[in-house]
């Protein structure tokens, strides 16, 4: 059996998984990937219910032990009522840092009926980059819908999975 070591493991790839699910409704406004779309509903959320970049967090979080998004940005704090999620990414990004290491690359899994998403893609990939400091080449964002099947295909709601593998600095 391998001891447990203090230096979580720096020196050793990392690799972390993430899923978030928000509920669609009408009268919100809809971000995703850090863009907003123009849909007749959007998420219901403490922040702004950027479930991506939600998803993504918890990869990078999970990737070095580290809790979940709502360890680190808890729903019921005032501090993140209706916070830019990309903010969220960013100090999750530093934690990565901190930690001593750097993001190799995301791919994201977005499960969606409506709307269709594929003309804003390139400018969330651009976006994730930018926020991880990652040539956009490294981070994946594909669609896909339920086929009209559970609580994504009625429109009720978005969910996204995330991965994210991480390398050690230096």
């Amino acid at each position: 059996m391998m001891k447990s070591s203090t230096s979580k493991g720096v020196g050793l790839p990392r690799m972390g998984n993430g899923y978030d699910v928000h509920q669609l409704a009408p009268g919100y406004p809809f971000f995703l990937g850090g863009v907003q779309l123009d849909h007749s509903k959007g998420c219901i959320a403490h922040s702004d219910g950027d479930c991506l970049i939600h998803a993504v967090c918890d990869a990078l979080l999970g990737a070095l032990a580290l809790g979940d998004i709502g360890t680190h940005f808890p729903d019921k704090s005032e501090e993140f009522r209706g916070i830019d999620s990309k903010i969220l990414l960013e100090r999750t990004y530093r934690m990565v840092c901190r930690a001593g290491y750097k993001v190799g690359n995301v791919d994201c899994t977005v499960c969606l009926q409506e709307p269709k998403i594929g003309a804003v893609i390139p400018q969330m990939r651009d976006i994730l980059a930018q926020i991880l400091e990652i040539p956009v080449d490294c981070v994946s964002v594909k669609a896909t819908t339920t086929e009209k099947l559970g609580f994504v295909g009625r429109e009720e709601g978005v969910a996204v999975y995330a991965t994210a593998l991480l390398w050690p600095v230096g």
